[in-house]
């Protein structure tokens, strides 16, 4: 594996249905809203298919907690609602990235599988001596991720509009003086 090569898997389980997380997590530009520490910007540039998703591109604009960002997009070539899609990426890094979802009673069993290699200048001529910091960088990421999403799910389980508003708010971008 290069230096600038990355592979995570990441595992986060949830009080949902495969369903309810599916639609949440293929609603990419929505992600801004409930996982802002990460996701800065998204604009889907083309739908896909109506039914699967499959053909659907994406442009970010992402962080994590180290000061710098991503530009990167991808297209869902793969899915298999609700159980997950495969997405594959390009820009500041390439690569593949795989959502599982898998209903377990109440709960919802998630993994992420994620191969890139990072193309962006700074991590791929850094990567050599700095790969522990930017795979702790990713780490901090999908971290956030599961806390926002375990927090959108529940606003969205709240029975009231009391019990909704109690709900803090997801967290916010690091570095926050570095996000335009």
């Amino acid at each position: 594996m290069a230096a600038n090569d990355y592979q995570f898997t990441t595992h986060w389980r949830v009080q949902s249905t495969t369903q309810e997380v599916a639609d949440i997590l293929g609603n990419a530009p929505d992600l801004v809203r409930w996982w802002p520490s990460v996701y800065l910007d998204v604009q889907e540039l083309e739908p896909g298919e109506a039914d699967t998703g499959v053909g659907k591109v994406v442009s970010l604009y992402t962080k994590g907690w180290l000061p710098y960002t991503l530009r990167w997009q991808f297209r869902v070539v793969e899915s298999d609602y609700p159980h997950g899609f495969t997405l594959e990426a390009w820009g500041d890094f390439v690569g593949r990235g795989v959502w599982t979802l898998v209903q377990d009673g109440v709960w919802v069993n998630i993994t992420y599988d994620w191969r890139v290699r990072a193309d962006k200048p700074l991590l791929q001529s850094l990567s050599f001596i700095m790969k522990p910091f930017f795979s702790a960088n990713h780490h901090w990421a999908m971290a956030k991720g599961e806390e926002s999403l375990k927090l959108e799910l529940r606003r969205r389980h709240a029975q009231t509009t009391a019990e909704r508003t109690a709900v803090p708010p997801p967290p916010a971008p690091s570095f926050a003086r570095w996000v335009r």
